[in-house]
């Protein structure tokens, strides 16, 4: 049967689902080993956890979106074929039952591999394929890994399929049944590691995913799931984990450690945690970290309660890193305990790709690169992204058409087909390309990288003043004749360039010089001063909608109309129904950086 159509066996562990017995080989009790245990010397073990997270269907060191290997100016390479050669030789130097392998979330969503195999090929099919990642982490014989956000942007469907297939466990404590308010998912998992001395140390894995997943993805999740905080479920599981035997608690979070949240006050929960689960929950041995995109080799948070140092680490995303914790144990007291902990990471780009993770997956590889290389138009000027940060460029103006476009259309025969329609868009990428003459499907894919779909929502002048205001705190303070670097002007705060909108069907001025909260000026609809009490239609992606960036007054807006669809998809087919894009038809400069009036650029 081949290899990607085959039902996989899922490996024995013991979870909170309450499968049997897991981990590396159970140790006899060999009357030899206890002498040992006996004896007078101290006796120790060292064990090594691995740990990645946030692949986002990262499988090769390939860009899909440019269709050529990954660069970035560090150089760093992604994809879990590298991780497995990084892996590999972990094992060999430090023997295969003295590791574990473990993940912390953002699995199946982020590339067009992943993409399509979720929709195009989708693994819900009757017959359907393995998942490549599935198919990549079972081979790599990962021992257990946290649900990620991003789990959920296929639905749930795909998601149980995805866990169905994969030989490990996937984590979440936090994730529970909105009904029975029963974890739906495996809390924890636990692991047996044979040590020389007849005495298996006993490792528990507690998975927590993120909070934010009811805002992010509540279409898909409403009724069916909930998601409390990530202390409150680590206080409850921890010292159940400790009374089942654990000697060693390991936490994969899929939270980051910053202690702050990107949805302001619309859940009562923490986004970016594992720093307060360390600080506030006793027990804890070690937490991996996942969801910041960040590089954290190696941090320290002391527990209130025990004083106690908690050992964090989050590696670089996409399998850019591997984290290693290295624990020593010794025993004492009938028991293991640990004696030192100390964590670092591995880059990926030092060594070369897995040839058996290349051979597992290469078909699936070239289907995904002939299906984003088919050509669905042309394009009559190039248009690049590299400048969009700071200035009104075309390729920005192409996603607010075709936004705009698709919700008059969708709501031409209500009420509201007399209102304007306005629309948001973010530089999700730097890079992103729309070349002159034929357009593929990555081409446009790779403008729009996300799975957000479309909403529409009604939003008054004086709400869309003060979301372009808020949108305005991406830049950072620059004086009138200080000089304007482009690579300084943005970010401001560690503000992402996806949490900066721009707003096409309006003109506007975005005062660099003055202080963030009174930055927005000239505000116009129609070359008119933009009325307060005036009525529009916001085109907006459901991650804004839903709260995503803690935006003003979008998330409480009327909802008049959504969306399954990606707008990805949705600008592809607009895209293939046209057959030809021309520029000309909808770029403007809508809105532009001043000081003092004076534009910058």
């Amino acid at each position: 049967m081949p290899l990607n159509r085959r039902k996989f066996l899922k490996k024995s562990a013991v979870t909170g689902a309450g499968v049997a017995l897991a981990g590396a080989a159970a140790a006899p009790a060999a009357e030899a080993a206890e002498a040992k245990m006996g004896s007078k010397s101290a006796k120790r073990y060292a064990f090594t956890v691995m740990g990645t997270t946030d692949l986002h269907g990262n499988v090769f060191n390939w860009d899909y979106f440019t269709d050529k290997e990954f660069d970035d100016k560090a150089h760093n390479d992604v994809g879990l074929a590298k991780i497995s050669t990084l892996v590999n030789q972990v094992r060999a130097e430090k023997g295969r039952r003295n590791t574990l392998l473990i993940d912390a979330g953002d699995t199946i969503q982020g590339t067009q591999l992943s993409y399509y195999y979720a929709k195009v090929d989708p693994i819900t099919a009757e017959g359907g394929p393995v998942h490549p990642m599935a198919q990549a982490m079972n081979a790599i014989d990962y021992d257990a890994a946290a649900l990620g956000n991003h789990e959920f942007n296929y639905g749930i469907p795909v998601l149980r399929k995805f866990q169905e297939q994969c030989r490990f466990p996937l984590l979440g404590a936090n994730a529970l049944d909105a009904k029975t308010l029963r974890p739906a998912f495996p809390p924890y998992s636990m692991h047996c590691l044979r040590t020389p001395f007849g005495r298996d140390v006993k490792v528990a894995v507690l998975g927590l995913t993120n909070p934010g997943i009811a805002i992010w993805d509540k279409a898909n999740v409403q009724g069916k799931m909930t998601f409390p905080g990530l202390e409150e479920q680590a206080a409850k599981w921890v010292p159940k984990l400790r009374s089942m035997g654990a000697d060693v608690v390991i936490v994969s979070a899929h939270s980051g450690s910053s202690g702050t949240s990107s949805y302001g006050d619309q859940l009562p929960y923490i986004e970016n945690a594992a720093g307060l689960v360390a600080e506030q929950v006793p027990g804890i041995d070690a937490i991996l970290v996942g969801h910041a995109h960040t590089e954290i080799p190696e941090y320290f948070v002391t527990n209130k309660e025990t004083g106690k140092q908690v050992v964090l680490s989050e590696p670089l995303k996409w399998g850019q890193r591997l984290t290693l914790f290295d624990f020593e144990l010794v025993w004492g007291k009938g028991r293991w305990s640990v004696e030192k902990v100390g964590a670092r990471v591995l880059n990926s780009n030092a060594v070369e790709e897995d040839p058996e993770i290349v051979k597992l997956l290469g078909d699936e590889h070239e289907k995904v690169v002939a299906y984003v290389n088919q050509v669905i138009g042309t394009n009559s000027v190039e248009m690049t992204s590299v400048e969009a940060p700071y200035k009104d460029v075309p390729i920005i103006d192409l996603i607010n058409h075709i936004q705009a476009d698709t919700v008059k259309q969708a709501l031409a025969s209500t009420e509201y087909a007399a209102l304007p329609v306005l629309s948001q868009a973010a530089a999700f990428s730097r890079s992103a390309v729309i070349p002159a003459g034929e357009v593929t499907i990555r081409d446009v894919a790779g403008l729009y990288v996300f799975e957000n779909t479309l909403e529409a929502r009604l939003m008054t002048g004086a709400q869309m003043k003060a979301y372009l205001e808020y949108s305005a705190n991406y830049f950072v303070q620059t004086p009138v004749g200080a000089e304007v670097d482009p690579a300084k002007l943005t970010n401001a705060n560690g503000t992402p360039d996806y949490n900066y909108d721009v707003v096409s069907g309006l003109t506007y001025e975005i005062d660099i010089a003055k202080a963030a909260g009174s930055r927005v000026a000239n505000v116009r609809f129609e070359g008119v001063p933009l009325a307060d009490d005036a009525k529009f239609v916001f085109a907006v992606n459901n991650y804004r909608a839903n709260g995503g960036g803690n935006f003003p007054h979008v998330a409480a807006a009327q909802l008049l109309w959504s969306n399954s669809d990606e707008i990805r998809n949705t600008m592809i087919a607009w895209v293939k129904a046209k057959g030809a894009i021309d520029p000309a038809e909808f770029a403007s400069v809508d809105w532009k950086l001043t000081r003092d009036g004076t534009p910058v650029f």
